[in-house]
């Protein structure tokens, strides 16, 4: 194939049954408009941002009040204020169907597996609401959840935010520190939790941790405890079961205003406590609805997946999916136990319709060189969507030679700051190689060099020049704002400068390169990591890398840490052959000054490698919050390097 034309287009067919496609119907009726494709409805969505982001409201049926005012102060950016007369209840959106229809599937690995009708959600929801509603409950108090990603946990937070509470999570894989860290900030009164979960065919216990948390939360009224494991609830914990076994048939609702605070997620915390980034009941709804139902193209009766725990943003994404009507797809465990086909035979068994999981996760399929083209029936697979960092255009080959031919790879781009993305897939566009394929629709998305100049197919800092729904309504903690200011408002006067280092293409798709903070400055050249990792972990004795720039001489030198496959050494071949392919794919810039063999490298809870920790240790700086970490010990491989001094 030409490497310029596209990996995928949609057929006549797909186009004309996309909800976009209904959309830009219904936007040329109401408002007299001839447009006649994404293009022209990205530009109306941010020329007319008060008519588009209304008319999503009315597309997606939103169950609430909408008020007269669309929006209030919107020239500034960072105090506007979206449908500041609107009520709305997020829970009671995500509850619309009642039926039989399954509304949640859940796999624990091989271990556990069962299901909840759409009735059976509601009536646990209307019995878990109860039971707070009993315990006074109020609006704007915080329930947090320590949990598996498991159908309880659903219904414990729809059950929080039907009352008007604010929902705050993480994933049992944290250590008590990292939890303490994050509740203790927030200080939750109730805790949902689990006696264990499963991992590699193992089940691992919670109540040490647990008991651990609930001496550093003074606040923490009652833990409330499910039995997913078998280890049993432990004492002074509440039975999950006891809850949900009083019978309760309506929910009262309580409405919010639409910039009320709905979630606290927390960011990765490797350069101190991690920020509690507080998002809105409206904005999260309404952003949700449109990156679901336009983007994903997300149908009633559609089967939703992501491959997520409750420490990521996407399970915040992933659990909106109920909102369009469609069934969420659970996973919790290892996504290569007992091998790296389970999730596979998963999708095949209930007809996913949307496969979301993880960039590293795709490149770890295509290095094991697994083809789920051979054996499964993928059918009903129409989006398979990638996110968490840069997914290489090597991986979108794999997905199209060896997952399925006719699938919209949706490479997405956002993160924990908006609970969304700035950048995703389009059903009515065609997948280019290495690109994400457009803007989201209402996301003035720009990209700016240092002196604030807009580029077109230029590498520079990823902006947004309007205001959006989904902003955060600020950090928790934060009462000056200065926290929030000084995160994206500062480097650009009234612009959101998110932090990517990133291209707009000739396609208007987005190619990524990289965290800003981490990228590399040699000779004052400014170079994306990702780019890098792109070609090092093409060649067959490299499995992953991550690269560093080290102050040296007053200058930049770029540093490269590689695991290799078992049994292999960097020996001077192996390090001529890296350089040559850098130097070859990438520029003379690129090359590594230094090329250094790990057994391991960090990463954060969610799989993200951590440049910035490393580098602070290469610095012999400290590293401000090692719980973020999922393997914290693996930064002392890079303390103290013999090589680092030459």
């Amino acid at each position: 194939m030409n490497a310029k034309e596209p990996l995928w287009t949609p057929g006549q067919a797909r186009i004309d049954a996309a909800n976009m496609t209904q959309f830009i119907t219904q936007v040329n009726h109401n408002h007299l408009q001839s447009i006649t494709g994404y293009d022209e409805l990205y530009h109306w969505s941010l020329d007319g941002k008060e008519q588009f982001w209304s008319e999503l409201w009315d597309f997606c049926g939103v169950i609430g009040d909408k008020g007269n005012r669309i929006l209030v102060d919107g020239d500034r950016i960072e105090t506007a204020k979206w449908f500041p007369e609107a009520r709305l209840n997020f829970a009671e959106n995500l509850l619309r169907r009642k039926d039989d229809e399954t509304a949640i599937f859940f796999r624990a690995e091989d271990q556990v597996e069962y299901s909840l009708s759409y009735r059976d959600l509601y009536r646990q929801v209307a019995s878990v609401a109860a039971w707070l509603k009993d315990q006074n409950l109020q609006p704007g108090d915080r329930v947090a959840a320590y949990l598996p990603n498991m159908p309880e946990a659903v219904v414990a937070m729809l059950a929080a935010t039907s009352l008007g509470a604010v929902w705050t999570s993480t994933s049992p894989d944290f250590g008590e520190d990292s939890v303490i860290d994050r509740f203790g900030q927030t200080e939750p009164r109730f805790l949902f939790t689990a006696d264990g979960y499963f991992y590699n065919g193992k089940k691992h216990p919670l109540a040490d941790k647990v008991s651990a948390i609930r001496n550093k939360l003074p606040g923490l009224e009652q833990i409330i405890q499910v039995d997913l494991a078998g280890f049993g609830i432990q004492a002074g914990a509440l039975d999950w079961r006891d809850i949900i076994a009083n019978p309760v048939d309506v929910i009262d609702f309580v409405p919010r205003q639409f910039n009320d605070p709905l979630y606290i997620l927390y960011s990765s915390g490797t350069t101190g406590k991690p920020k509690c980034i507080t998002h809105k009941v409206g904005g999260t709804l309404l952003q949700h609805l449109k990156e679901q139902k336009l983007h994903c193209d997300v149908h009633p009766g559609d089967h939703v997946f992501y491959f997520t725990t409750l420490g990521w943003m996407m399970w915040n994404w992933l659990v909106s999916a109920l909102a369009s009507e469609a069934a969420l797809v659970l996973f919790d465990g290892s996504p290569f136990y007992p091998d790296g086909e389970v999730l596979w035979r998963y999708a095949d068994d209930i007809d996913m319709t949307v496969f979301g999981t993880s960039a590293k996760y795709l490149d770890a399929m295509k290095n094991a060189k697994l083809r789920p083209a051979d054996k499964f029936d993928l059918t009903a697979l129409r989006t398979l969507a990638s996110t968490g960092s840069v997914l290489a255009p090597e991986s979108f080959d794999y997905v199209y030679e060896n997952i399925k031919q006719d699938v919209c790879l949706a490479s997405m781009s956002g993160g924990t700051d908006i609970v969304s993305c700035f950048a995703l897939g389009c059903p009515l566009l065609p997948v280019q190689r290495g690109e994400i394929q457009c803007r989201g629709l209402g996301m003035a998305v720009e990209v700016f060099d240092d002196d604030g100049k807009s580029l077109q197919n230029e590498k520079g800092e990823l902006v947004c020049t309007q205001t959006f729904p989904c902003q955060p309504a600020y950090f928790w903690g934060d009462e000056s704002g200065e926290k929030y200011h000084n995160a994206y408002f500062a480097r650009f006067a009234n612009v959101w400068h998110h932090g990517d280092y990133v291209r707009l293409t000739e396609h208007n798709g987005i190619v990524i390169y990289g965290r800003s903070d981490a990228t590399l400055n040699p000779g004052g050249v400014r170079i994306g990591t990702a780019e890098i990792y792109r070609h090092v972990e093409q060649i067959e004795e490299v499995v992953e890398s991550i690269v560093i720039g080290q102050d040296w001489d007053d200058d930049v030198r770029v540093v490269l840490f590689v695991v290799l496959q078992p049994g292999i050494e960097l020996d001077q071949a192996l390090q001529g052959k890296i350089r040559k392919t850098v130097r070859a794919k990438c520029s003379p810039r690129h090359v590594p000054a230094i090329i250094i063999q790990v057994a391991e490298i960090p990463r954060t809870k969610s799989g993200k490698i951590v440049e910035l920790a490393v580098r602070d240790v290469v610095h012999d700086r400290p590293v401000k919050n090692t719980h973020s970490l999922a393997n914290p010990e693996a930064l002392e491989l890079y303390r103290h390097l013999p090589q680092l001094q030459e």
